[in-house]
C-alpha cells in the first residue's frame, strides 16, 4: 500500500546540498582540493562523511532532520529541524549501520509483515471490515498528511538544481509503469476489474518507500526524493487521464471525479501537513516519532478493508494477481535502471530511478480503485504494497553488495 510509511527521505541531502558534489558525477577542482586537504589532516572527505551518515528522515511520515556535519550551521537548529535532532546540537550523527541503516532495514522488513497480517485478518474476518470501504479515502488522507508534515521547502529546491534528472525520472515513471500495466493486463488477459486495477497501480505516483531502498542501495537519495515529491504533486493532472486512456477499454473511467478525489485525498492533506510543519516545526519532535506508527495503522487498515471486500474472489484470482504484480514491478525496476543509464545519470542516479519507476503509491491506487471501480479492482494494489517492499529491499541489498 502506500509503503511510503517507512521511507528514508533525504539521506545525503541537507540544507547545504547545493554545495555538495553529486555522487557519480564529476566534481569541481575546489571540491577535490577540499577532499584532499581533509584526507591530509586525517579526516574523511565529504563524500565519505555523507556515505556514512544516516538518512535525515524516515519516510515522509518519520522525518527527523540531521544537520550537515560539514556545514558551519551544524550545531544550531535550522528552520526545518525538529528539536532534539542533530541540528539542535544533539551530538554527531550515528553511523550508517548503527542508526539510519538498521532503522531503514527494520522498516522494509517490518512493514510488509504488518501489511500481510492485515490482509490475513481481512480474509479471516471479512464481515467485520467489508463495510469500511467508505473510510479508505480518509485513511489515505491521514497517510498523506503525515507525509506533508515531514516535508520542507528544501524538498522542492532539488528540482530547480537538477531539472534534467528530475524530468527524466518523472517521464520515465509516468510512461514506463502505466505502459507496463496495460501490457501485463493484455498479455495475461486479466478480467476487466483486475486489468483496471493493475493499470491504475501503474498510473499512480511514486511510492516513497523508494526513498528508503534508494538509501540502502547507496543511490542518489536527493534525486529520489525530488522525483517522488514532484510525481505526487502532479498526480491530480496525470493519473486520471492516463487511467482513462489505458483502462477505459476495460471499465468506465470518470476522470473528472478522479481528479477531485486525488486533490482531496492526496494534495490537500500533503499541503496541510506542510503548512503545519512550517508553522509548528519546532514543536513536532515527539509527534514525528509517532507519525510512522499512525501511518502504518492507516495503511494496514486500507489493506484489510480491500481484502475483506473481495475475500471470495481472492481465492480464485490470487495467483493470477501475484504473477501480474511481480511482472509489473520487476520490469519497472529493470527499465527504470535502464532509463537512468541511457540518461547518463551515473550509477547512483540510475539506482534512484530504478526504485522511482518500479515502486508505486499503491495506497492511492487502492483508494481510487475502491471508490471508482470495486474492491476486486483494488486487489492488485494491495498485493503490490507488499511485494514492492520485498523486491525493493532485495534489489537494494544486491546493489549495495555489488558496490563494495
Amino acid at each position: 500500500m502506500h509503503s511510503t510509511v517507512w521511507l528514508v527521505k533525504a539521506a545525503g541531502q541537507s540544507r547545504h546540498a547545493g554545495r555538495e558534489a553529486v555522487p557519480g558525477r564529476a566534481c569541481g577542482r575546489r571540491e577535490h582540493t577540499d577532499a584532499e586537504a581533509a584526507r591530509g589532516r586525517g579526516r574523511p572527505d565529504r563524500e565519505t562523511v555523507l556515505r556514512g551518515r544516516p538518512p535525515q528522515a524516515f519516510h515522509r511520515a518519520v522525518r527527523n532532520p540531521q544537520a550537515d556535519p560539514d556545514s558551519p550551521e551544524s550545531g544550531r537548529p535550522s528552520a526545518g529541524s525538529a528539536p532534539g535532532s542533530a541540528g539542535d546540537g544533539g551530538g554527531p550523527a550515528p553511523s550508517h549501520e548503527s542508526g539510519g541503516g538498521r532503522g531503514a532495514r527494520l522498516a522494509v522488513t517490518v512493514f510488509p509483515l504488518l501489511v500481510l497480517l492485515a490482509g490475513a485478518f481481512g480474509m479471516l474476518a471479512p464481515g467485520t471490515l467489508a463495510a469500511g470501504g467508505d473510510s479508505v479515502p480518509y485513511l489515505l488522507g491521514v497517510v498523506m498528511f503525515c507525509m506533508g508534515v515531514t516535508m520542507t521547502p528544501d524538498d522542492f529546491k532539488g528540482v530547480a538544481k537538477r531539472p534534467w534528472a528530475v524530468a527524466l525520472g518523472l517521464v520515465a515513471h509516468y510512461v514506463i509503469m502505466p505502459g507496463l500495466g496495460w501490457l501485463v493486463a493484455h498479455l495475461l488477459q486479466l478480467p476487466p476489474q483486475l486489468a483496471a486495477g493493475v493499470i491504475l497501480v501503474g498510473c499512480a505516483p511514486s511510492g516513497t518507500a523508494s526513498n528508503v531502498v534508494t538509501y540502502l542501495a547507496r543511490g542518489d537519495v536527493a534525486l529520489s526524493v525530488s522525483v517522488a515529491t514532484v510525481s505526487t504533486v502532479l498526480a491530480p493532472v496525470l493519473t486520471p487521464p492516463l487511467t482513462l486512456l489505458l483502462a477505459g477499454q476495460y471499465l468506465p473511467v470518470d476522470a473528472g471525479s478522479m481528479v477531485s478525489d486525488i486533490l482531496k485525498t492526496v494534495l490537500l492533506p500533503v499541503l496541510g501537513g506542510l503548512v503545519v510543519r512550517l508553522v509548528a516545526g519546532r514543536h513536532l519532535a515527539r509527534a514525528l516519532r509517532a507519525l510512522p506508527w499512525l501511518s502504518v495503522l492507516a495503511v494496514c487498515a486500507i489493506v484489510a478493508i480491500v481484502v475483506a471486500g473481495s475475500a471470495d474472489a481472492i481465492k480464485s484470482a490470487a495467483a493470477l494477481v501475484f504473477v501480474a504484480v511481480v511482472l509489473h514491478n520487476g520490469l519497472g525496476l529493470a527499465l527504470g535502471y535502464t532509463a537512468g543509464r541511457l540518461g547518463r545519470l551515473g550509477e547512483p542516479g540510475s539506482r534512484a530511478l530504478t526504485f522511482e519507476v518500479g515502486m508505486q503509491n499503491s495506497g492511492l491506487a487502492a483508494s481510487l480503485a475502491t471508490a471508482h471501480f470495486s474492491p476486486l479492482a483494488a486487489l492488485p494494489a494491495a498485493v503490490f504494497s507488499v511485494w514492492h517492499n520485498v523486491s525493493g529491499a532485495v534489489t537494494a541489498a544486491w546493489f549495495a553488495r555489488r558496490g563494495r
